[in-house]
């Protein structure tokens, strides 16, 4: 677990973007890396195994884009196979770090997560400008990256349920942190099952430190904690590289505070980090910052 103790981290990249409406955030986990992810960390004193991309197929090569709601859904479904066994099989002990990637990615290293936790409760903290509940029956895009948590919790596509398993994740289970744009199937789901969600405007009221604060006790019950992190949950004036930005988001003090109150609480376990497009950025800019906030993740301080 995360805190000032040394880790051992293990990268695992998923350079898919078949669940996202616009191309480019295949090259996501090549951005993190030539922003020196690995040796940011290593430079932090933790031991970084990179353990390479699991297998992607490119949406040219990909027969079946128009699967009715949920689009090139067979493909991410085989993803989500590969990327949960290897996350399942990561060392005793280590941290698994995913690099996307859109967030679909999330489907396989949270259930990967949960297989590798044999038994021990999973939470997630989902840091993000969106919810990801939409299914194929409620999606406007049918784009899979704005379905995942959904599917975790065991509602969706049929093929993407199996590839995942038994739903791993129960409501109470998930937290938001920096929602922004839900859609109206999204906000009925949340309040249906009475999922937690700290949004924009509860952190203009009440602040990144108490919300934080809330979040972690929220899941103060899981045994290990996964922290999903989407770079569009930044201002776009933060993180320019995304595909689906929204006005408004995490500035850059709040999103490093976060990150060291994350880091400060030792419970965290796992880490997706995604949604980072080298083709929509300034000078690789967004890759930069997500490395710097992992930095924050992993115990890097001011003093």
């Amino acid at each position: 677990m995360l805190a000032s103790t040394v880790a051992h981290v293990q990268l695992f990249g998923s350079p898919m973007d078949l669940g996202a409406g616009r191309r480019g955030v295949d090259m996501g986990p090549s951005a993190l890396r030539l922003a020196r992810l690995g040796p940011t960390l290593v430079a932090l004193g933790h031991r970084v195994d990179d353990l390479g991309n699991v297998d992607v197929p490119i949406a040219e090569a990909t027969t079946t884009p128009d699967e009715v709601g949920a689009r090139f859904v067979a493909s991410i479904a085989d993803v989500t196979r590969r990327l949960a066994d290897a996350v399942a099989g990561a060392a005793p002990g280590a941290i698994p770090v995913v690099l996307g990637g859109d967030h679909a990615v999330s489907m396989g290293s949270i259930a990967g997560v949960v297989r590798r936790a044999r038994g021990d409760r999973v939470g997630v903290l989902w840091i993000d400008a969106h919810a990801d509940l939409n299914t194929p029956q409620t999606s406007p895009s049918g784009n899979v990256h704005g379905m995942p948590l959904a599917h975790l919790l065991g509602h969706g596509d049929p093929r993407l349920l199996a590839a995942i398993g038994a739903p791993p994740l129960h409501p109470r289970d998930v937290a938001f942190l920096g929602l922004r744009s839900v859609d109206p199937a999204e906000r009925a789901f949340i309040h249906a099952h009475g999922l937690t969600a700290w949004t924009m405007s509860d952190l203009d009221r009440i602040g990144m430190a108490a919300a934080t604060g809330a979040a972690l006790e929220a899941l103060a019950h899981v045994d290990h904690l996964h922290v999903s992190f989407d770079a569009d949950a930044l201002d776009p004036v933060v993180a320019p590289g995304v595909g689906t930005p929204v006005a408004g988001g995490l500035g850059y003090r709040e999103a490093h505070l976060l990150m060291e109150l994350l880091a400060s609480s030792g419970r965290v376990g796992s880490v997706d980090l995604v949604e980072v497009n080298p083709i929509l950025d300034e000078r690789n800019a967004s890759a930069r910052v997500m490395v710097e906030l992992a930095a924050s993740l992993f115990g890097r301080t001011i003093l």
